[in-house]
Formats: structure tokens, C-alpha cells, sequence
């Protein structure tokens, strides 16, 4: 079976939970990793996967889906991560987050994840743009914690369960409530009919994937 899936679940699934699907029913799962914009792009190359795991407002678009089979799986809000060896900055409240973001040598987001999409805009918003965004380092994709292990950035934003891919990494927390933002992901069918992809969305919330999630900083929707 075909999976195309967000960055956000793949420590879950990396972690064990793929081969305890596998091991339940004998189904193997072929994961492809994107963020979300990246995976419709896929799509609309015309590539075709059997289950699509992504933000769930994204796939309004997708018509080469069943949006019958949609299952809410899990969510995830945005963190702050350091440098091993770095100290944990206060980002308790909006101003102190504001102060370790123009502090920092640079900040690493991602240009096309829905993290770093939603960091554009919102130190836009805080009035603070263009002081980070001329030394920031913008990564196309992936993990990008290890912009803060490797030296070229003093903070890393991203996911939650994002960040906690590169363990070497310190998160410093989540952001502050009043400038959080949440991405909620669903899983859904390329077929009404497919037995195995129903039965893979639905294992995608039973008890084993909950408690999986909950280890790699998701939570459920």
C-alpha cells in the first residue's frame, strides 16, 4: 500500500507503529514524507497514493480522493527548539517570545511546511519580519531542527512532533497560546472500497496509534 503522509507523523510511525499495522494484517506500507504543499504537487504531477495523510483543509482540492473515507487523526501546535548545549529561552508569553526571536543569530523555518507558512505570517503580524527574515535560514523541507545542531541557526520553529525527530535538539516549548496555531491531519482513501486502506485508517485511531502519537508530541483532534 501507497502512503503519502505530512512530516508531522512520521516519528509515530517510524517508531513502530507502521510495523504494527504490518504485523497485524500483513500489509506493507510504502511511506512518502512531504509536507503537505509538497504532496499535493505529487498529485498534481500525477502520482497516486492509496492513503493520504495531510492537513485536513488541504484536501478540499483533491478530487482524485474519496473524501467519504476522511478520518481526523491527530494535531499538533508549533514549538521552539536550541542547540544541545544551548540554555531553554522563556517563551512563556508573546513578548519574550518576540526577544529570543530577535536575539537569535538566526531562525530557521521551513518555506514550504504549514509551521513555517504560518511563522511567515505571524512575525509579520508582530512587526518583527523583516529583523528575523534577514538572517534567517528558510528551508525548503524537512526536519528543521537540525538547522540548530549543525550551526546554522540559534532557534529552530516548527511542529511539534517535528521537532522532536532530531532528539539532539532542545525544545524550549510550545509557542504562546495567544499566537499558537494548531494543523490538524486526517487520513483518507484514494477508494471507497480499498479493505486495506479502510483498514489502515482505521487503525490510524486505535489505542496503539493514539498512544504513539501521544510519545512523539501529537495530540488527538
Amino acid at each position: 500500500m501507497k502512503l503519502f503522509s505530512t512530516l508531522a507523523v512520521k516519528k509515530a510511525f517510524d517508531d513502530g507503529l507502521l510495523s504494527e499495522f504490518t504485523r497485524r494484517t500483513g500489509v506493507a506500507v510504502e511511506g512518502v514524507y512531504d509536507p503537505t504543499t509538497q504532496l499535493e504537487a505529487r498529485i498534481a504531477a500525477g502520482e497516486r497514493p492509496d492513503v493520504m495523510i495531510a492537513i485536513t483543509p488541504a484536501f478540499a482540492g483533491l478530487d482524485v480522493l474519496d473524501l467519504s473515507t476522511m478520518v481526523p487523526i491527530a494535531k499538533t501546535g508549533v514549538g521552539l527548539a536550541v542547540p544541545p548545549d544551548a540554555a531553554l529561552p522563556d517563551v512563556s508569553t508573546v513578548d519574550a517570545l518576540v526577544k529570543v526571536l530577535l536575539a537569535a543569530r538566526s531562525v530557521a523555518y521551513s518555506r514550504t511546511g504549514a509551521s513555517g507558512i504560518y511563522f511567515a505570517r505571524l512575525i509579520e503580524e508582530l512587526g518583527i519580519a523583516a529583523e528575523v527574515n534577514a538572517r534567517a535560514t528558510v528551508i525548503e523541507k524537512g526536519f528543521i531542527a537540525h538547522a540548530v545542531v549543525d550551526g546554522r541557526a540559534d532557534v529552530a520553529i516548527q511542529q511539534l512532533s517535528e521537532l522532536r525527530f532530531v532528539p539532539e535538539a532542545r525544545i524550549a516549548g510550545p509557542l504562546p497560546a495567544e499566537v499558537q496555531h494548531y494543523s490538524e491531519f486526517s487520513a483518507v482513501a484514494a477508494r471507497a472500497g480499498d479493505e486495506e486502506a479502510a483498514a489502515f485508517i482505521s487503525f490510524l485511531t486505535s489505542d496503539a496509534a493514539q498512544a504513539a502519537y501521544a510519545r512523539t508530541g501529537l495530540e488527538l483532534p
